[in-house]
């Protein structure tokens, strides 16, 4: 397995608990590599040369220095603290290319970030650099809501089947092998929705979700058959309803610390925009989201 790790901050509360997480894994992986990287804006250089002249020069040389010695102190109180090592990286231009560049050069196993960042109400507006992120890179993304307190124990993994979400599962069963990892599928009879307005008899309605349930029990059967987590560490529930709606109450039931998402499903559509199901979860989960399924 790929131990390069690379977490990125733009020193922000939640960026930091991104940094401890990362840091905690680190220290339950042995031989893992830890990166701690920050992305100075070039925009934001550019303006500063253009509202200073000739200041800028030392104002921009301040700036990065202070940068660096906040990656510095961040690093050796991590240290302190987990007992990792970990390399600082101070990058300057495009925050996203930067980050891409970053982490194709490094050959990155796992990218760590906090699921909002210093810049709330613009990333509400055009998406989180998170979201952006996962549209740029296949690398395997960990989104951090919560401090980290302990390594995983309960990992919420909603599948519909597709080989990309059994390729997440194994993912995370990797990173964090001692985790108790709930497959989760979520069913609805084909057109139910149409069929009420319809006024279908409701037991023949009912009917036909007995048989999708069914034709989902056979699927995790051979979805199962894909994975390599171990029988005593995982379990399966089938739940009948919207899928998102059903992910959000069941993370709530299970007092889960971790959502596990395949980044593309069965839809082609979803590829492209990265999955109304995934992005829906990154918003509103309380838990860490676990984002991979790139196909080995």
């Amino acid at each position: 397995m790929n131990l390069n790790v690379i977490a990125a901050t733009d020193f922000s509360a939640p960026a930091r608990h991104a940094l401890e997480r990362a840091a905690l894994l680190a220290q339950n992986q042995p031989g893992t590599k830890l990166t701690l990287a920050h992305a100075v804006s070039g925009s934001m250089l550019d303006t500063l040369r253009k509202l200073l002249h000739g200041e800028a020069e030392g104002v921009e040389v301040g700036m990065l220095s202070q940068a660096q010695k906040t990656l510095a102190d961040m690093a050796a109180s991590l240290k302190g603290r987990f007992g990792v090592d970990a390399e600082t990286v101070l990058l300057q231009g495009e925050v996203l290319d930067t980050l891409v560049e970053l982490v194709e050069a490094r050959d990155a196993g796992l990218m760590v970030m906090g699921i909002r960042g210093a810049h709330f109400v613009r990333e509400v507006l055009i998406g989180s650099t998170t979201e952006r992120l996962l549209r740029r890179t296949h690398r395997p993304l960990l989104a951090v809501k919560q401090r980290a307190i302990m390594p995983y124990q309960r990992i919420l993994a909603p599948v519909d089947f597709s080989a990309h979400a059994a390729a997440a599962v194994n993912d995370a069963h990797k990173w964090f092998p001692d985790a108790e990892i709930v497959l989760l599928h979520a069913f609805e009879a084909d057109l139910e929705s149409i069929l009420r307005r319809a006024g279908v008899d409701p037991d023949r309605i009912n009917h036909y979700r007995i048989q999708a349930r069914h034709a989902a029990q056979m699927e995790m059967e051979e979805f199962e058959k894909k994975l390599i987590v171990p029988p005593g560490k995982r379990t399966r529930n089938f739940v009948h309803g919207p899928a998102t709606l059903q992910i959000l109450e069941y993370e709530l039931s299970l007092d889960a610390d971790l959502i596990v998402m395949g980044k593309r499903g069965h839809s082609m559509v979803e590829e492209l925009f990265l999955g109304s199901v995934t992005k829906h979860v990154l918003a509103y989960s309380n838990s860490d989201v676990f984002i991979s399924g790139h196909l080995p």
